[in-house]
């Protein structure tokens, strides 16, 4: 049963806080109807690239939908605009909150200042916030992973892969957390063959530079490190890593994707022959489990954090040459055990 403090709301209060929702980010829901059912569910508000970005975001979408189908209630889905400010964000968590959705999640660590200030305002509303551990608040889970330690297998499986002795690294934003993902695997490489030289290098140094979004950018510096002998890039860039994806491919390389399986998406199958594979953090399995711990009535808070051992970071084996080659999948499965046990620090910066 779903907890009955969830608030309810209807008629013309409902159309007027849509118009909220809609001066700060487009949004669509689960129901076509225009009064709640007070009864609502799982709303997530997306970070930059947004809906479709093959990703992050569309992760976390992945897991709303789980909720919805499971639980049978009515979720809601918001975009960012372009140049929002922590105002914007938090007006979007706000309007959100108001109408009745339990939990309400901000996809990315840019919503930090958004989620702790709606939290506040509505202390019976479990808020999540992915990609960061800063707030502390008896109604705020922070989502985070060991992104170093998924990347530190993609090093391996680089080194083991590269013909030329040289592998590259793209990152979104020059920020702490993708200086996990250069960090892991850069030491997966290393640790694998001291001889493999990676090129790393960040696309801009703030995310409104576009970083995350930016398949231009990203397309360009793949090209680049392409062009310096690496046979293998791995890109932590959200959207921007379909550009690096594409190179990849267009040169004859391999690609490694990122969050989410790239190899079985539909936006990237032109391309799924050079995903060698993708350094995966399970942000659907994390914000379904948020959705359900709040359904269970037993709502999650504090850090919320997914690794190696939980499953919530891996790497995919949808490519059949990268699944069906043995010696490549025991020096990863090697690796893993050794990262799992503690015998392997993996690096986070």
């Amino acid at each position: 049963m779903r907890r009955i403090s969830r608030i309810t709301v209807a008629g013309a209060a409902t159309a007027s806080l849509a118009l909220a929702l809609s001066a700060c980010g487009s949004t669509s829901t689960s129901s076509s109807s225009s009064e709640s059912k007070g009864d609502k569910g799982l709303a997530i508000a997306y970070d930059v690239g947004g809906k479709g970005d093959q990703s992050f975001n569309d992760a976390a979408y992945a897991g709303l939908e789980q909720a919805k189908k499971e639980f049978g209630y009515e979720t809601a889905d918001v975009e960012p605009t372009d140049g929002e400010t922590d105002a914007d964000k938090e007006q979007r968590l706000v309007s959100l909150a108001k109408q009745g959705y339990n939990p309400v999640v901000g996809v990315g660590y840019a919503y930090a200042a958004a989620v702790k200030g709606a939290a506040e305002k509505f202390p019976d509303t479990t808020f999540g916030i992915v990609d960061d551990a800063t707030i502390e608040a008896d109604n705020v889970a922070d989502l985070v992973f060991s992104e170093e330690q998924a990347s530190y297998l993609a090093g391996v499986a680089a080194a083991e892969s590269t013909e030329t002795n040289v592998v590259g690294f793209v990152g979104g934003v020059n920020i702490p957390l993708i200086h996990k993902f250069r960090a892991g695997f850069e030491q997966g490489v290393k640790d694998t063959d001291p001889k493999v030289k990676v090129i790393s290098q960040f696309l801009t140094q703030t995310a409104e530079e576009g970083g995350f979004s930016s398949p231009d950018k990203g397309k360009s510096a793949a090209e680049g490190q392409i062009e310096k002998k690496a046979d293998v890039v791995y890109a932590a860039a959200g959207l921007s890593g379909q550009g690096v994806i594409e190179a990849a491919a267009a040169n004859k390389v391999w690609a490694i994707g990122v969050d989410s399986d790239q190899y079985r998406q539909e936006a990237l199958a032109k391309y799924k022959d050079s995903i060698l594979t993708s350094a995966m953090k399970d942000v659907a399995k994390a914000v379904y489990n948020l959705a359900k711990s709040v359904e269970d009535g037993k709502p999650a808070t504090g850090i919320v954090k997914g690794d190696l051992k939980t499953g919530e970071v891996s790497l995919s084996n949808s490519n059949p040459k990268f699944a069906d080659d043995a010696e490549l999948q025991e020096a990863i499965e090697t690796a893993k055990e050794k990262i799992v046990s503690g015998e392997i620090k993996v690096k986070s910066s």
